[in-house]
């Protein structure tokens, strides 16, 4: 009211289709909201532009490259060598398979064949790897949704593996270990005993994890249903790995297009059909127990070979002969791709690099619409992505 008496009313906000709604519905205005970028302490720096029609998500939209680094391009510019160091880290979860996908590219331009001792090493600390990487997800994905007691129990496994791969290479992370023709060395004397002892503690204490989750009535009303991906959206956007087997695409490049040592082991392709939340935490604890049995498979026949080499002697200056090829590799999180071309230097004339993360969130401006915000958490962390391996 004013000193005249007369009331006056202002117009605060209105929504954009303010003239068609009924009058009594209240109308209601579009919000962006920018999840991120957030610290690297997280996932990494990602960037989620959302629109919200109240708390429901409209649109999603990725933004991604606040940490890209150049890798491809300072690929150009060290030599095959040098390039291992910096293919090793877009994946920092996934170090070994990296660093795997080169040199296997740089393998195949030089006509090389590897040791049979270095190919079930390689094979065998890949899938070491594998499991690693899966246990930092099994452990930060509830953490995702509340629940900090797993988290504890997933790093007390991978502390057990920690310590057998920190033995062989000397890194933790970074291993460093894989080399053209091979790898750096061979195994420490009584090594394969104390991996298997590791692999063993590992299944052991496997199920307090599993019990600890997957009965978890707050858990399941938080994944079930949840983010479905469906098959043809996987196609399109060529989503890999357990995402993609978790909505029931069975395709593993370990059985379907064997490398390493794979074609002579029994691969288990573990797949689900829901294609929720659930259904990728799901297979992601399932690949956990068959790396755990081809570790082991792989332990065995390690034992089996007679001493020998366990890499290829190299010339000082190591030159690719003119060309180009791809090597793909079942990675931890999806399907990495290495394209290499060469014009007979020491250093790749273009390698491009496909990693799994790239494709796997890109797919966000899919899934997401329709959802709620308290929802977006729960999908994000089911994609089970590294920005370093985005952004590269």
């Amino acid at each position: 009211m004013t000193e005249e008496g007369t009331r006056r009313e202002r117009v605060v906000g209105i929504g954009s289709g303010a003239a068609a709604v009924q009058p009594k519905e209240l109308a209601t205005e579009d919000m962006v909201l920018n999840i991120g970028p957030q610290h690297p302490s997280t996932h990494g720096v990602l960037r989620l532009r959302l629109t919200l029609d109240g708390e429901r998500i409209a649109a999603a939209e990725p933004i991604v490259g606040y940490m890209h680094r150049g890798a491809e391009k300072l690929f150009e510019v060290r030599d095959y060598r040098q390039i291992i160091v910096l293919a090793n880290r877009h994946d920092w979860l996934s170090a070994f398979a990296n660093e795997l996908g080169v040199v296997l590219a740089v393998e195949r331009m030089l006509g090389m064949e590897v040791p049979q001792r270095a190919v079930w090493a390689r094979t065998l600390l890949a899938e070491l790897n594998r499991v690693l990487n899966h246990l930092m997800f099994l452990g930060s994905y509830p953490l995702e949704l509340g629940a900090i007691t797993p988290v504890f129990y997933a790093f007390r496994e991978r502390e057990t593996l920690q310590h057998v791969m920190e033995e062989i290479s000397g890194g933790r992370m970074h291993y460093m270990f894989n080399r053209v023709g091979g790898l750096k060395e061979d195994l420490p004397l009584g090594w394969l005993d104390r991996a298997a002892q590791a692999v063993a503690d590992v299944r052991h204490r496997l199920p307090d994890i599993e019990e600890l989750i997957s009965g978890n009535e707050i858990f399941l009303a938080r994944t079930r249903g949840i983010g479905v991906l469906d098959r043809d959206t996987i196609m399109q956007y060529g989503v890999s790995g357990p995402i993609a087997r978790a909505s029931g695409v069975d395709f593993d490049l370990r059985r379907d297009e064997p490398y390493l040592a794979y074609g002579e082991l029994p691969v288990t392709v573990v797949t689900r059909s829901a294609g929720d939340c659930n259904a990728r935490f799901q297979v992601l604890l399932d690949q956990v127990k068959v790396s755990l049995d081809l570790a082991d498979a792989c332990v065995e026949r390690l034992r089996e070979l007679p001493p020998g080499p366990i890499n290829q002697r190299l010339p000082k200056v190591l030159k690719v002969p003119e060309g180009h090829t791809y090597a793909w590799t079942e990675n931890p999180l999806g399907l990495n791709g290495y394209y290499l071309v060469s014009r007979g230097e020491k250093t790749p004339w273009r390698l491009k690099l496909r990693s799994a993360s790239y494709n796997n969130i890109q797919v966000l401006r899919e899934m997401l619409p329709g959802h709620l915000v308290s929802d977006m958490v729960a999908i994000l962390g089911s994609l089970f992505f590294v920005v370093g391996d985005i952004d590269k």
